[in-house]
């Protein structure tokens, strides 16, 4: 299949392309910096910053996972506005093109986060159906999600994908927190109750493939693994992963000082479960956190 790609040269976005080539799917990347995505990406990936280049082709599927990283700077009104158009406005232009150039793909599959449903207290368990704490993240999920439904087109399906904590080697959440913990400098955030829900990133690139090559499913889908665990529980972890204590305790009013409105995203979490994966046959292949943490970061 020709599958058309927007983050392509992300985190996640690598390695989907990939899987991708290795199933046999030719993907086309729209980027903003052709140099830069000739670097990370091979050659067979046909990389342009122009998207009527790429419409000039029978498109398949698409798979739209472009957005500013949210956590790496505070979240003043100029950085929200950029959050908002990174997904947003991307979202709209994306839709809007394949329009005008006649293309009507079988699956638009659209990234979302866990943080549509907002900060939620640490008892409470969310699937698809689950309601919803305001605030920014939740907008920005929302907003994002209801882009990407304004895509329709005959015989056509929309997915929706919530991903959680994505834990994988060379980037992730993991980038960050790993240099600190090998030192034997890590530990929990506040009291560490608060509720992390995290997912490998081979079950994240499998469940996505899932969504690609089963024609009936749409709609939402939280991309996290089935067994959520405490911010505690995910610190103890990385810390047996790295064989280093995990004692250095970090107060959310620090983070609160540094971070600003933005430390919600470490103080603050959400207990979500994948119904809707599970229910369609998908299997995780890492459920237990000390798996994924072994798998991912350990010696």
């Amino acid at each position: 299949m020709n599958i058309l790609m927007t983050g392509a040269t992300g985190f996640i976005g690598r390695t989907l392309v990939q899987r991708l080539q290795q199933d046999g799917h030719r993907v086309h990347a729209w980027v903003r910096d052709h140099a830069r995505a000739r670097k990370l990406l091979n050659p067979q990936v046909l990389a342009s910053e122009s998207l009527t280049q790429h419409l000039s082709n029978p498109i398949d599927v698409v798979v739209n996972l472009a957005g500013e990283p949210i956590a790496d700077k505070r979240w003043t009104p100029q950085r929200k506005q950029a959050l908002r158009s990174s997904r947003i406005d991307l979202t709209q232009t994306l839709i809007e093109a394949l329009e005008r150039n006649g293309q009507q793909p079988g699956a638009f599959i659209s990234g979302s986060a866990i943080g549509f449903y907002g900060s939620q207290p640490p008892d409470l368990t969310l699937d698809e159906d689950s309601g919803f704490a305001a605030g920014f993240t939740h907008e920005l999920c929302a907003d994002w999600e209801q882009a990407a439904l304004q895509y329709r087109a005959e015989n056509s399906r929309v997915c929706l994908l919530r991903t959680g904590v994505v834990l994988g080697k060379g980037g992730g959440a993991l980038a960050k927190m790993l240099p600190p913990f090998k030192l034997g400098l890590g530990g929990p955030i506040g009291d560490g109750r608060q509720i992390m829900s995290w997912i490998h990133l081979d079950d994240w690139i499998n469940a996505c493939m899932h969504l690609i090559e089963n024609q009936g499913l749409a709609g939402a889908f939280n991309f996290t693994a089935p067994e959520p665990v405490s911010n505690q529980q995910f610190t103890a972890a990385l810390a047996r992963a790295v064989r280093r204590p995990a004692i250095f305790r970090v107060p959310c009013k620090v983070l609160e000082l540094a971070m600003g409105e933005a430390s919600e995203l470490l103080c603050q979490g959400q207990k979500v479960v994948p119904r809707r994966l599970l229910g369609s046959g998908f299997e995780f292949a890492h459920t237990d956190i000390q798996d994924a943490m072994n798998a991912v970061a350990g010696r």
